[in-house]
């Protein structure tokens, strides 16, 4: 411990998935977590790679990070599989992480007392009980894809291992509260498609049969969005705790992309933008770029710049009034601009979450993951956007999805009804809210005074 530091009775270890976006929604937890119990230890445990990266800002005197085994021998790189080099990791645990539990006690001299994971790490039921705590799973995405993992074997049984030539009845998900709308197409392949024999769909699996056992699973959601499938939960976990909206952070605008948003009409802008990891492919931007200009709506497109090869000739020149083109845009605060009328965008959770926030319409291209579960919540449930049918852009459907949005009376319903949970997501976060609330009570757990 180091000198000056006040003692603490508990010690939070909070284990990382450190692939993708996953590592860094625990964090933010765990840094809000330290703001609200500041006499709490907590040591942040992932690789090297991935703590290098989170921690190189700012920190935080009551989190420390310990890294844990990658799985890859001394001196080779990371494998250009993603998936081979995911399951290198797994090999390595959960031995990886006990090991670096009982550093973090060493170094701090105090007794790990709770443990705080990715969902994904379905083996953290077994690591509690060898150290004697309570296991507290965060799933960072929405409780509706929550709800298919931890039902896999019911969707495996009910409907076999075939998505196509399924009875009629057998289409969607009507047997799974809050999911009736759900097509059998919209589940990740892990779940009933793909190779169910996989590393990683053994994960998926072997999570939605553990996570029963957590003291409490937290959910990046909020309880009025999802209500029925929260509902059922209380049949399924010991208790879940919807937390979200995530705290959606501010990024100064290097861009000019809220500059340039000022000088366009209200609710007018397409804004454009597919995460850090998601692709268009060459002939899907192209599709994108000549519906846009045949519609002629004005539009702010994140895109990289060795993307750009891919647009129609002359488009940029055409294009430089209605248009803007930026590597990177500060997504929240674009979002929350008047003048943005739809997002267009991948169906990532937290993509997701924040055109709710922004209260802006969205049209859906899913890739992986999942995406396209999330789409479809979009378009069928919640009523606040449109899937791309076959989940590739060409430019009639583009065209029409845009036209749908922006300029017809469904548009207009779905802009009320973004609206509407919007304001239901503020809502939740306020001080008497429900996932305030149910971050207090998260913060009881972590202290042992969960009454």
């Amino acid at each position: 411990m180091e000198s000056g530091q006040s003692p603490s009775a508990f010690h939070v270890a909070a284990l990382a998935f450190p692939f993708g976006s996953h590592a860094t929604p625990l964090l933010a937890l765990v840094k809000r977590l330290s703001e609200a119990a500041p006499n709490v230890t907590f040591s942040f445990l992932s690789t090297a790679a991935s703590n290098s990266t989170l921690f190189s800002g700012s920190s935080h005197s009551n989190i420390k990070p310990f890294n844990v085994s990658d799985g890859i021998k001394n001196g080779n790189a990371f494998p250009r599989d993603f998936m081979e080099g995911i399951n290198m990791f797994l090999s390595a645990s959960p031995g990886n992480f006990s090991e670096a539990i009982r550093a973090a006690e060493a170094e701090t001299g105090i007794r790990v007392s709770c443990l705080i994971t990715d969902a994904f790490l379905w083996f953290s039921s077994d690591l509690a009980l060898e150290f004697g705590v309570d296991w507290i799973a965060y799933w960072t995405s929405a409780a509706c894809s929550l709800s298919t993992h931890l039902q896999t074997d019911l969707i495996r049984t009910t409907v076999g291992n075939k998505c196509k030539g399924v009875e009629k009845e057998l289409e969607h998900l009507e047997f799974i509260p809050g999911l009736a709308k759900v097509e059998i197409d919209d589940l990740q392949p892990e779940i009933l498609s793909g190779d169910l024999n996989s590393p990683f769909s053994e994960l998926l699996r072997k999570m939605g049969l553990k996570l029963p056992n957590a003291t409490a699973v937290v959910v990046n959601s909020f309880e009025a969005l999802e209500p029925t499938i929260i509902q059922d939960f209380k049949s399924k976990l010991k208790k879940s705790l919807c937390i979200g909206p995530a705290s959606l952070a501010t990024f100064s605008d290097e861009s000019g992309s809220l500059s340039w948003l000022d000088s366009c009409a209200a609710a007018s802008v397409v804004y454009i933008a597919f995460g850090s990891v998601a692709m268009l492919s060459p002939d899907e931007i192209l599709a994108l770029a000549e519906a846009l200009e045949e519609a002629q709506f004005p539009f702010l497109w994140s895109i990289k710049d060795d993307a750009k090869r891919f647009l129609p000739n002359g488009f940029l020149e055409r294009t430089k009034v209605k248009g803007k083109f930026v590597s990177w845009a500060p997504q929240v605060q674009v979002l929350k601009h008047a003048s943005v009328g739809v997002f267009v965008m991948h169906g990532g959770w937290n993509s997701v979450c924040e055109g709710i926030i922004g209260g802006v319409p969205m049209i859906c291209r899913p890739f992986f993951g999942d995406h396209s579960l999330n789409s479809r919540m979009v378009e069928s449930v919640w009523e606040i956007g449109v899937k791309i049918p076959r989940g590739k852009f060409t430019k009639s459907e583009v065209s029409g999805a845009l036209k749908r949005v922006l300029s017809s009376e469904k548009g207009d319903k779905m802009k009320v009804n973004v609206q509407r949970l919007k304001d239901e997501g503020l809502k939740a976060v306020e001080p008497h809210g429900s996932s305030t609330a149910n971050f207090k009570t998260l913060v009881k757990i972590i202290t042992n005074n969960d009454n």
